[in-house]
Formats: C-alpha cells, structure tokens, sequence
C-alpha cells in the first residue's frame, strides 16, 4: 500500500509551514511574516507511536505572487488536496475569521476525506475561546494549536493518525495504468493505434478523468491494461517560459494518475529541455518508468541501441534504473515486449520485504563501509523498515539524520536497489531519527545483533 498522505492547506500567512516544521521536528520550510513564502509541495515523512505518513505543506491558497507564479502555486495546491488522506485547514486565531478562510473552506466542500481545522497560534489557553468563530466554516475537527509554543501536539498527532485510512480501504487496483507521456511527433499517437490494431487486444476509448486526456482500455494475454494517452508537448515561443504550461499540467496529472509511465523519445531527435523536465517530473513522483526509444527502425544505423543506452544514461544520470526500449510504433515492433516489461515494473513496485532481510542487508553493507564519521562520532543505523509501498519506501531509524553524507546515503540506496526485488523502480529512503519513546521493536535478526552499526 502507498504511503498515507497529510496536507497543510489554507489562506496565507496563518502559519502552515510553522506547523509544517513542528510536526517535523526541525526546520524544513522557510518561514517569514509575508505572503507566499512557500510555493512548491515540500513533503517530509511523520511517524507518531508506529503510523508513518507524509506531510505536504503547501503555498497560501488565494495568494498574488510578486513573481507572478499563481498559477503554479495554485496548481500544486490542487495537486496535494488530490493526494492527500487527510487534510490540516490552518486558520490564524489571532486575526480571526477572514473572508479568505471562507473562500478556502469553499474549495474544501466537496472533498471528500477527513479535515482537522486547526486554529493556529492559540499560544495559551485564554486564546481557545476565540476559536468558536470558525464553527462557522463548517468543515472538519476543531482544534487549537501553537507551531510557535508547541502547543497540543500529540492531541493533534493522535487526531491524524485516528482519521488515516487503514490499509484495507487503500486497496490495490489489479489492472495497470501507464501514462504516455513524451514531445509532439514522437510517435505516442502511433503507438497507441497499434495497441487497436496488435492480436489478441481488445481496445475501447473512454473519456478519461481529467478533462484533457483519453483512457486507451485493453486486455493483452489475460492481463487488463489501462493506456494514458496525453497530449504532446512542444516548446513554446515565450520570454517568461520554454513549455506550453497547460499541456505540461496535463502531462503531469497523467504521470499521477499512472502506474508506470512510458517516457517516449524519437530515435532522430536529440533529448530537449523537455524531455529533461519531464523526466524531472516523472522522477518527483516516484513513479517507475520506462524509456521507450520509437522509431527506432529507421535510425539504428547511425544510433545502434549501445549509443543510445550510453547517452540516455549521461542525459539522465538520477535515473539509471530507468529500463530502456527500442520499438517501432508503425509496426509494433517490440511493443508487447515493452508491454510485459512495464507489468514487471508494476508488480516491482508493489513489492514487500520482510523486516528481518531487509536488516540483514543493510547490517552486511555497513560492516563492509562503515559510514564516515561525523562530528568525532560515528553516526548509527538501528534497525531498518520497510514502511509502505508504490513507491517501496524504507525508513532507517538512526541516531542522527543528519551525520549521513550525501555518497553514504546514496550508497546505501544503491545496496538496497541491488538486493531487493525493486531494482529498476524508484525507492524512497528516510533516514529517521529514534526517540527514546519508539515503539517499533529490534530488527528481526538475531537478538545479540540489536543495533545495526
């Protein structure tokens, strides 16, 4: 099962990313007095008495933005209130009730998941009573809170973790959904007429559920497939931006709602700005993908496949895992072969391990490189997790996040990429710190070996 996911949402300036970085433990977001400070999602993993999920701040809804990126700051508000399980609608009880807490509220009616409307800043008690106000709002669990004073916490911990879906609701869809996305004219078109035209595929065209793309549906050996056919995107001719901003919201809502994405590049073509920030996208949402290498037949002369591999892997170094395919959408060459490979990928991504070999590995591939030390001590690793699938996410539990360098860590993922069944999709890893109050037991590896250090 994914991860559960927690949301921040409100107007501007009421103190979301303080409460963003109490919960946290530490600073994360940037926090300052004026308005739209924060504008991208920042995510950080939560763990409150053995419940693991992510916390998403958000920028201000309704906020002007001096750099004139409203759109953008609203679009990933949107993006968050759609992949959250529970959502935090943050009011200022020092100002009280403001029209723009009504607007937000507006925006909220008709979500359909848990709200806790915390009135923010109540930095003692003689404030709560302020807070009766914003009953008028309507929506979700009251609660009064100061980020600032550390206020109510685990009432408000308690409060997320009651309203998180149990595993059993966030059931796993059977069938796969994978997204085309790529620029114009490399072929996706193409692509998915073959999937009409391929034996033993029967094919039905519906509208999807966005406004902007088509869900392709398909049955291939058995197997129930679901094609996101999204429209191409091109560069676009403007000082203030190199995309078309629309067609990539499309591509990127396409990319959430897939499985596994099919990143199409045209075998004549070289990798553009693009296809860089596609791939950038694909990669922040964690979601397995595949290179796919169209029109292949025509150009393998001057660019054989080995070519091709090498200068996929130099433009995309952060995605090595990445499999690549050549086919040939004209005549569907290779794109069962493709089709069976994105299943593994799908299937990959749901993968579980068990806590006792995940521990094991992590405890060989320290006692083969110990991590450096880190102000004149050496930094520890406890035990290890796996805490949720698609993408796999591993949570190690450590005495200091912070004393893992950046290599160390990456070495770590590349020991657990080649030992566990999740080789050629994304894995999230979190270097957790242990509070003496952690409730989660030893690894379940021999009892002299506890600790892994």
């Amino acid at each position: 099962m994914s991860m559960p996911k927690v949301a921040i949402v409100g107007r501007p300036n009421v103190g979301k990313s303080s409460i963003f970085n109490w919960l946290a433990g530490r600073r994360i977001a940037i926090v300052d007095d004026y308005e739209g400070v924060t504008r991208d999602r920042m995510t950080t993993l939560i763990e409150h008495e053995g419940n693991f999920f992510e916390l998403i701040d958000t920028g201000g809804m309704g906020v002007v933005d001096s750099d004139d990126l409203t759109a953008d700051v609203e679009a990933q508000i949107e993006v968050a209130i759609a992949m959250a399980d529970v959502i935090l609608f943050v009011v200022d009880i020092r100002t009280g009730l403001m029209p723009l807490d009504s607007l937000v509220a507006e925006r909220l009616r008709s979500v359909d998941r848990p709200i806790v409307l915390l009135a923010n800043k109540a930095d003692h008690d003689n404030l709560d009573i302020s807070a009766e106000e914003f009953h008028k709002l309507g929506r979700g669990h009251l609660i009064c809170v100061s980020a600032e004073q550390k206020r109510h916490r685990d009432e408000l911990m308690q409060l997320i973790v009651d309203r998180l879906p149990p595993s059993s609701d966030r059931a796993v869809d059977a069938h796969m959904k994978f997204a085309i996305v790529g620029r114009r004219n490399v072929g996706k078109s193409t692509f998915v007429n073959s999937l009409a035209q391929a034996k033993r595929m029967i094919v039905s065209e519906v509208a999807g559920t966005t406004r902007d793309s088509v869900d392709v549906n398909f049955e291939l050996d058995g197997h129930q497939f679901t094609a996101i056919d999204t429209p191409g995107l091109r560069r676009r001719r403007s000082v203030r931006t190199d995309l078309d901003y629309y067609g990539m919201h499309r591509a990127q809502r396409s990319i959430r709602r897939a499985d596994v994405t099919l990143m199409f590049f045209d075998a004549s073509e070289k990798i553009s700005k693009v296809d860089k920030q596609l791939v950038g996208y694909i990669a922040d949402e964690y979601k397995p993908c595949v290179f796919v290498v169209n029109k292949w037949d025509l150009y393998h002369d001057e660019m054989p496949t080995e070519r091709w591999v090498k200068y996929l892997r130099s433009q995309f170094p952060t995605m090595q895992y990445a499999p690549i395919a050549f086919i040939t959408g004209q005549t569907g060459k290779n794109i069962k072969a493709l089709l069976n490979h994105s299943q593994m990928l799908f299937k990959q991504a749901r993968e579980r391990t068990s806590t006792g070999r995940l521990n094991r590995i992590v405890q060989a591939a320290i006692e083969h490189q110990e991590p450096p030390m880190f102000q004149n001590r050496r930094p520890k690793i406890y035990y290890a997790t796996q805490v949720s699938t698609e993408p796999p996410t591993i949570v190690l539990m450590c005495n200091d996040p912070k004393g893992f360098a950046p290599d160390y860590r990456r070495f770590l993922l590349s020991v657990l990429r080649d030992n566990l069944p999740f080789s050629e999709v994304p894995i999230k890893m979190y270097l957790q710190k242990r509070e003496q109050r952690d409730p989660i037991g030893p690894p379940e590896v021999d009892q002299e070996n506890e600790s892994v250090s």
